[in-house]
Parts: C-alpha cells; structure tokens; sequence
C-alpha cells in the first residue's frame, strides 16, 4: 500500500507492467488496493484506472515481441524437439496458428479477461504476427474491462478492498486447474502417440 501511496499513478503502471511479464503481485491485489485509495481522496477512480490500463498494455509488448521474435517455424521445432512435454506437437502449433487466425482479435480481448491467460495470450499474437494497431487496440480494450472491474470493486469495498481476492482466487485457481488437467491429458494423449 504504501508504494502505491507514495507513487501514484506512475507506481500503479510500473506495478501492472511488471504483473504482465513476470507476475508477482497479481492485478487482484493491485487494483483493488488503488481503488481503496480512490476512497480515502488521494487518487481519482478515472486517473487509477487509465494507469492500470497503461500498465497493463505496456506489459504484454515484451512477450508480443517474445512471440515475433520465436515464429511459427521456430515454435514448430521446438515443440518437435521437446513437445512431449509440454503437451505440444508441431501440428498443434499449427492449428493453434490457423484458430488464431480466425479469432485473433476476440481471443486478445476476451483472454484478457481471464485470470491465468491474461498475459500468455501476447505470445501467440506476436506468433501470428497480429496487426500492431489491433493488437494494442484489443489488449487496451480487455485491460480496461478487467482494471475497471478491479478498481471499482476496490472503491466500492474501501478498507475491506483485500475481499476483492475472496471473490477472484476460486476463479483463478478454476482456470489454471482446467489448465493443468488439460496440460496431464495432453501429455498423456502425446505420449501415446509416440509409441504408436
């Protein structure tokens, strides 16, 4: 509380920045915690959330440009090489690239909606090389919902802004059981695969 107390808005971007790459403090924390501060007067409910969103979309450009960097062919080796384990093969890349092709727009905003994805999705639009414009257009879009959501249940909460987490932990830990249960199957099913 009191880095964003003493920085601000500017702390509040450098925070959702470093939650999109490497997440240590999750969004569910960090905006509530803003919108706590909306309702003591020390920062504005518009002013929080244009930083969040900033933040936000300044943090998934590094793992955009990770995607770029990597490409289809390069993704497609490496998951020849090593997709046993990490429940890929290079024909999944490629259907992968073929969905994203058809709702690539849709999956950045709405993925950024989702606890868990939220930032991985800039891997796969990089990838794909997704339209720059679009692709801070969507993500722009998606931090907005999500840090207005955040902020605003922070405001309405006040001191009690740390019960925005009661409420988004079950969500989280759902999706990322779906995904590594998802993750196991797959492993399996490749394994399978492998052998026959």
């Amino acid at each position: 509380m009191n880095l964003i107390g003493s920085t601000g808005y500017i702390g509040i971007v450098a925070l959702m920045f470093v939650e999109n790459v490497v997440p240590p403090i999750p969004s569910e924390y960090i905006m509530p915690l803003a919108g706590f501060l909306v309702a003591e007067g020390r920062l504005s409910l518009v002013g929080i959330i244009l930083a969040g969103t900033l933040g936000s979309t300044l943090g998934a450009l590094p793992l955009y440009y990770l995607g770029w960097k990597l490409g289809e062919e390069r993704l497609k080796r490496f998951a020849g090489r090593y997709g046993r384990w990490l429940a890929l093969s290079p024909e999944d890349v490629e259907r992968a690239n073929q969905w994203f092709d058809r709702h690539g727009a849709t999956a950045v905003f709405f993925c950024r909606l989702v606890p868990g994805v939220r930032s991985i999705i800039s891997i796969p639009a990089g990838v794909n090389r997704m339209n720059m414009p679009s692709f801070l257009l969507f993500t722009t879009l998606g931090a907005a919902v999500w840090t207005s959501v955040l902020a605003y249940a922070g405001y309405l909460l006040g001191s009690n802004f740390h019960e925005v987490e009661k409420y988004f932990d079950p969500i989280t830990y759902i999706v990322l059981g779906t995904i590594i249960v998802l993750y196991l199957w797959r492993v399996a099913r490749q394994k399978r695969k492998t052998k026959s």
